[in-house]
């Protein structure tokens, strides 16, 4: 506690006991939180950076086949694309919320909205020298933490092409190369999924996700099981599910998955608290985090056993940076997730999944996987099978093909 004396420490000690009505979970870790707020940058501090312009692209991106989960079907992504420039260097960022409000309360269109009527304005201008100070400039802004996602990764990407140093050492890193899964999208019938299961295992990933709604069965799963009874997998309910249907998890719940992912509502922790209590598969928490509160809070009344940390779902690769410390200091196992993005939006998931304490296959995609072609280069790809290499090069390592933005953008911003 370099930053706080005993007396303050107790003080703190006093009000944060007064104010919350969780329990004190591990107050030291809650110290260390409210350092990094307040004196804290992530990283190594660079000079300050004027940002003079700010370019935003609405864009659609069409999928090589639909995407199908328990929010429907989806033929394009959405995706807004953030560029930040100061002293003649470039910053990129992405973020793909859904077409309109599915996933959480965000889209893609209003995120642009914000972006070009808010958080552009607010930072136009600005000399920036750490995360912190982008994120500072945004508090007065609620929520939004998509369209935060996308300035916060542009910000990092050009804070680590100022340092010449790729992002995902900048943070810490510990190896480049990450493993990767297989996702699996609703099929219609069980023979169709035991043969993607199959494909999926020959492509050489060691672990299988497979997208669960209410047209799903557990005799779906039960025959994939039952073809391949060594096979690490899970499933991804979407928030599809509520406590009513306790049954249905209750036989999943012999299936021997790894996790069951988000089964209950997008913005619920109480009842997944209790749905985690009838069960012994862990359960995986992924809409319900959105922030470091959430995340802190779902491990004091032990509403999950795993989370997924999504940058672009909690605001950005900063707040992931503290989430991943979270998990870390209380055991709590995590993996990294996406959102469909392009290369660009992936780019800062690959970084985050470098970092030591993920314990699980992430779900970031070679671009091939859902796009003929990525919108972003490189394209990723597989660098072994069921791997991938985060980039050499300074910042994130991918920028956009401007040719594709340009056209298939919906609107565009210039300030």
């Amino acid at each position: 506690m370099k930053a706080l004396d005993r007396l303050n420490f107790n003080l703190l000690k006093k009000v944060y006991r007064s104010q919350c009505n969780l329990p004190l979970l591990n107050f030291q870790h809650t110290i260390k939180h409210i350092e990094m707020k307040c004196v804290q940058t992530f990283g190594k501090n660079g000079k300050k950076m004027k940002i003079t312009n700010i370019n935003l692209y609405h864009v659609v991106m069409p999928l090589t086949e639909p995407w199908v989960t328990a929010y429907g079907h989806q033929s394009n992504i959405e995706s807004l694309f953030v560029n930040l420039k100061s002293d003649g260097l470039s910053g990129w960022g992405e973020c793909s919320p859904a077409p309109m409000p599915f996933y959480n309360s965000e889209y893609t269109a209003g995120a642009f909205c914000l972006a070009r009527d808010g958080f552009g304005p607010q930072i136009l201008g600005q000399h920036i020298s750490s995360a912190n100070d982008l994120s500072n400039l945004l508090l007065s802004f609620k929520g939004n933490e998509f369209a935060k996602s996308a300035f916060d990764a542009a910000w990092w990407d050009l804070h680590a092409t100022s340092m010449k140093t790729p992002l995902w050492e900048l943070i810490g890193g510990k190896h480049p190369e990450i493993e990767v899964g297989a996702d699996i999208p609703v099929q219609s019938n069980v023979t169709e999924l035991v043969d993607l299961a199959g494909k999926a295992i020959e492509n050489g990933y060691r672990r299988v996700k497979f997208k669960f709604n209410r047209q799903c069965s557990y005799e779906m799963m039960a025959a994939v099981r039952e073809a391949f009874p060594e096979l690490v997998m899970h499933i991804d309910c979407n928030s599809g599910f509520t406590l009513d249907d306790i049954d249905l998890f209750r036989k999943l719940d012999n299936l021997n998955f790894s996790m069951i992912e988000q089964p209950l509502a997008y913005d619920d922790l109480i009842y997944h608290s209790k749905l985690q209590k009838e069960l012994i598969t862990p359960i995986c928490l992924d809409e319900s985090i959105t922030s470091f509160d959430r995340a802190m809070k779902a491990i004091q009344i032990n509403a999950c056993r795993w989370i997924n940390i999504k940058t672009s779902r909690v605001g950005g690769l900063t707040n992931a940076l503290e989430i991943h410390r979270l998990c870390n200091e209380h055991s709590i196992p995590i993996w990294v997730g996406g959102m469909l993005e392009s290369a660009v939006g992936q780019g800062t998931s690959i970084a985050l999944a470098t970092k030591g304490g993920i314990g699980y296959p992430c779900d970031i995609f070679p671009s091939q996987r859902f796009f003929s072609e990525d919108f972003s280069e490189p394209e990723i790809i597989h660098t072994a099978r069921g791997k991938i290499t985060a980039p050499s090069q300074p910042g994130v390592g991918f920028t956009p093909k401007m040719h594709q933005l340009e056209a298939h953008a919906i609107q565009t911003a210039s300030l």
